[in-house]
């Protein structure tokens, strides 16, 4: 009797397991993904993930239990394609779990990409291979990812590029690690190939810099003159020529680009201050060279004109154009105005720090342009006069202040003057106890109470440097 009571209890108990099963299974089949449905979240976990925060990766999916979301959607079709961002995993999959009552529970599989376990690199000198580890940073444990390896691969091309090899070649190998699970082992197999070498430079546009001819020993046309005056502008760029002994001829981008402001700096030298490089291009020869294409918008020749001052009450217009320099017809020039404005020891800045206009400046604005000439209107701002406070000299180690100090001329109430200020640091380079390229002076201006503290900055020479 007690086994028969047993047997159907087991029957019963068997039979509630099935209806359980059955049942969640009929929930999920009612689910039709012809019509979407609308649920509230009421779990969300995470698969497959080793090394990552979970809590960030919920974060970056936006799938918050307790939102209501329609399955399928757009916040799932979102969900997904956030997580593939991160360039992170191999796969991304969403699941739906279970339904309880309208509330939705899903799962989240993801497999992670591999892990670096190590690198070499193949083809290139052991130097080499040093300095490009040093550049490209990769660390044991970082994901390979399409972006590492992409960057990777830039960073040797650049490295190589800068060298002259302009064809390399980088493959890069990727193999599974045996010891260590879901990782790889890199190996950048590099194939440098010969040195391109610049053949030629071709200008075009540069029809105006020629300027006069000069008398040669054999003729030459004003177009090689004109292209000879820019080539000699283009100090790191070179061409294939005997005579360019210390400068190899070969194509860095970093300084092909700085040589092409050089030549818009010319340029500006001359008065075309609108010159523009419209273009530029390379040709590979069938030689293993390459010659350089460059276009050159020239403009217009400018020239100064009419001058004038505005704001000056110390100084009349009449002398602080005489201090300037600069005559109506000379060729335009900006790079000369600023010099004689802000650099020249006696230029106009000069003259008003010389008699403790400190706070002073002058901006020239171009207040009309007509043809080739051009219209400048200083405008001065002379502020009120500043006065020494506080006099520090810092980096003697070994000389005494008292040494020092009696070389100072600006002291402390004296009315500031930039003149002392040089004068002051041509005799500590005259005392032969510091480094003349390390002197400098910090100011430290207060116009609320026209005070200015100077702080002159020393370094002295190593004791046992031998002067001749």
């Amino acid at each position: 009797m007690k086994k028969k009571f047993l047997y159907a209890a087991i029957l019963i108990l068997i039979g509630l397991v099935s209806y359980s099963q059955n049942d969640l299974k009929s929930q999920l089949k009612t689910i039709d993904y012809s019509e979407p449905k609308e649920y509230e979240i009421g779990g969300v976990t995470i698969s497959g993930v080793k090394y990552l925060d979970q809590n960030v990766l919920l974060y970056l999916t936006g799938l918050e239990i307790g939102n209501t979301i329609t399955i399928p959607g757009e916040e799932i079709t979102d969900a997904i394609k956030k997580l593939w961002e991160q360039g992170l995993f191999s796969d991304v999959e969403i699941s739906l779990t279970k339904v309880i009552d309208n509330r939705a529970f899903i799962d989240i599989k993801l497999v992670e990409r591999p892990r670096l376990s190590r690198f070499s690199f193949k083809g290139v000198k052991k130097s080499e291979a040093d300095d490009i580890r040093d550049m490209i940073k990769l660390v044991k444990g970082t994901q390979v990812t399409e972006d590492v390896l992409l960057t990777s691969k830039k960073f040797i091309n650049d490295y190589f590029i800068d060298k002259g090899f302009r064809n390399v070649e980088v493959e890069i190998i990727q193999q599974e690690d045996s010891v260590l699970a879901n990782s790889l082992i890199l190996t950048f197999d590099i194939k440098k190939n010969e040195k391109v070498k610049i053949n030629e430079i071709y200008f075009s546009g540069n029809e105006n810099i020629a300027g006069e001819k000069k008398i040669y020993n054999f003729y030459r046309e004003d177009k090689d003159i004109a292209d000879g005056k820019l080539r000699r502008q283009m100090k790191e760029t070179k061409r294939k020529k005997w005579y360019n002994v210390f400068k190899p001829s070969k194509l860095i981008p970093d300084e092909f680009e700085n040589d092409k402001k050089n030549i818009i700096s010319k340029y500006n030298e001359l008065g075309f201050r609108d010159a523009k490089i419209s273009y530029d291009s390379i040709s590979y020869n069938d030689d293993n060279t390459i010659d350089l294409h460059i276009g050159i918008e020239e403009g217009t020749k400018y020239y100064f004109r009419n001058i004038t001052w505005l704001g000056n009450t110390k100084y009349s217009s009449e002398f602080l154009s005489q201090v300037l320099g600069i005559q109506k017809g000379d060729v335009y020039n900006n790079t000369i105005l600023e010099e004689k404005l802000l650099y020249d020891p006696a230029g106009v800045m000069s003259v008003y720090q010389d008699n403790g206009y400190l706070f002073s400046n002058v901006t020239p604005v171009e207040v009309l342009v007509e043809g080739d000439s051009i219209d400048i209107e200083m405008r001065v701002y002379e502020g009120k006069q500043a006065r020494v406070n506080r006099v520090t000299i810092t980096g003697n180690t070994r000389t005494n202040d008292h040494v020092v100090m009696r070389e100072v001329r600006t002291r402390h109430g004296a009315l500031y003057k930039r003149s002392e200020v040089q004068r002051t640091i041509r005799e500590f380079a005259q005392l032969g106890y510091f480094d003349p390229e390390k002197l400098n002076v910090d100011f430290q201006p207060n116009p609320a109470d026209g005070t200015v503290d100077l702080e002159y900055i020393v370094e002295e020479k190593p004791s046992d440097q031998i002067e001749l």
